[in-house]
């Protein structure tokens, strides 16, 4: 059995393994599939594969592409890579500096045409001084997909020692939002309103998060509000 659910036309979510960044900070996992209009797959922020992952990844079609949407985020890249080596790699703009040993195809700035245009945008979140998260809208199903600048984890999945800090860091629960850490790392102001500006005029009504609780319905108005701080610098 796995845990890879329908979340509309063409598009999945798996939930992975519970990790611990930096050895310490608990956190789900979760990875998205897309299957293209072309009938290739695309795994957005790949969690580790296990047999049955894999079989339930092959059914929907050929794996094509490997998403790696931050420089933090490269727990499945390799597993998956030597599972399907045709599969192009794709990864944030500082995704090799943190890891040179992880092989990348292609580099995900906000101007590169992709393959998968059409159905897939996608923008650079600009002006963080550490985080190069980037983010997509799945066209057909009207799904944002976003990794770390959103979070929303779930309480009843914590202890009161980790539910305490993740409600001071403003990412517990459905409502969730920006982590404090992430909010105070932003050194370009302007650029990050931009960025966020360009992303609020997609057409998105849904969202997926890498951690926590996703949306179906009303998710727009959900970001508007979890970056309305940025709107008063």
């Amino acid at each position: 059995m796995t845990d890879m659910q329908p979340f509309g036309p063409n598009i999945w979510t798996m939930d992975g393994d519970r990790v611990r960044m930096y050895g310490v900070l608990p956190f789900t996992t979760r990875m998205t599939v897309v299957r293209l209009e072309s009938g290739e797959v695309w795994l957005h922020s790949p969690v580790r594969p296990t047999p049955e992952r894999q079989r339930a990844v092959d059914r929907l079609g050929p794996v094509a592409h490997l998403v790696a949407p931050n420089k933090i985020h490269s727990l499945g890249i390799t597993p998956w890579s030597a599972l399907y080596p045709s599969a192009t790699v794709w990864a944030s703009p500082r995704f090799s500096k943190r890891h040179p040993d992880i092989a990348v195809d292609a580099v995900l700035t906000s101007d590169a045409e992709m393959p998968w245009r059409g159905e897939i945008d996608h923008c650079v979140i600009d002006g963080h001084a550490v985080l190069d998260e980037v983010v997509f809208l799945h066209r057909p199903s009207r799904t944002l997909i976003v990794t770390d600048v959103i979070q929303k984890h779930e309480a009843a999945s914590e202890t009161w020692l980790w539910r305490g800090v993740k409600y001071m860091a403003g990412i517990l629960g459905r409502r969730g939002g920006v982590p404090l850490d992430v909010r105070l790392s932003f050194r370009d102001k302007p650029a990050l309103r931009r960025s966020v500006e360009r992303v609020l005029g997609w057409d998105f009504d849904n969202l997926i998060v890498a951690h926590g609780h996703c949306l179906q319905d009303g998710a727009k108005e959900d970001v508007k509000r979890a970056f309305e701080w940025s709107a008063a610098v």
